[in-house]
């Protein structure tokens, strides 16, 4: 279990164990629980969501749906500390600076934000925001649970399939102990979490790893491989690829009985 709890360390703001001392082997054989991460996340949000929009109206409380939508997407950033959406906004940065290869991964790896990044973000949220409004509440709960689950596999999957863009850095040590054999058995896994979802957790891991392989193609195409900054982007964009199709599905097949 301690690769677990230094990857929950690492990808969130729960210490539920205090470990100081990470050695390359524990933190790279972390990848293989980040789903499991995702997991725990997904029990808080989609908790959270069932509170505020089913449970307390049942009892006559009523919540404001706007405010609890932005508690929902506050909690998002303040759980993980903001390392995926940092990623995403140094990811955004590098690629649409229209630069060298090698100067778009010194544009990533600057601790500054950019207008890219800033502009790319406040789009994100604005997008995932007005999501989470339109999807029907009493699917919410459920999309919101198995989000981070399949944000983290489409992480774990770039992570064991595609190159690593720097002869060094953090990502290298998820990569060096990522395998093809490791992923069947993360996805294995994953699965299993998401059949309690039925219908929905199938077409919103669908949505997500046809975006995933299109996104990553991308970005090895210009970078010559994948960084951390672009694990971070890869995990909040097929979020919110996760949040669209639940949208569509909870609006077009909740009304044909399937869910």
């Amino acid at each position: 279990m301690k690769a677990f709890f230094i990857g929950l360390q690492f990808l969130t703001r729960i210490h539920l164990v205090s470990q100081t001392v990470w050695t390359e082997e524990d933190f790279g054989k972390s990848v293989r629980y980040f789903p499991l991460v995702g997991a725990v996340l997904g029990m808080i949000y989609g908790g959270t969501a069932f509170i505020m929009f089913n449970l307390l109206p049942h009892f006559g409380v009523f919540t404001p749906h706007y405010f609890g939508v932005a508690i929902l997407l506050a909690m998002t950033v303040i759980l993980t500390g903001g390392i995926h959406c940092d990623g995403f906004m140094d990811t955004v940065d590098g690629i649409f600076s229209g630069r060298p290869r090698d100067r778009m991964l010194e544009i990533m790896k600057d601790s500054r934000v950019g207008s890219f990044g800033v502009v790319g973000f406040v789009l994100l949220i604005l997008i995932q925001y007005a999501t989470i409004l339109d999807i029907n509440s009493h699917q919410l709960y459920k999309i919101l649970f198995i989000m981070p689950i399949i944000g983290r596999l489409m992480m774990t999957s770039v992570i064991a399939l595609c190159p690593y863009a720097r002869n060094e850095g953090m990502g290298k040590a998820f990569a060096a102990y990522a395998s093809k054999k490791m992923l069947l058995a993360v996805t294995a896994y994953t699965i299993i979490l998401l059949i309690p979802v039925g219908m929905m957790g199938l077409v919103a891991l669908t949505a997500a790893v046809l975006f995933t392989l299109y996104f990553s193609r991308y970005v090895t195409r210009l970078l010559g491989g994948l960084t951390g900054d672009v694990y971070g982007a890869v995990c909040v964009l097929s979020e919110t690829m996760v949040l669209v199709a639940g949208l569509l599905g909870s609006s077009v097949i909740l009304n044909r009985g399937c869910f």
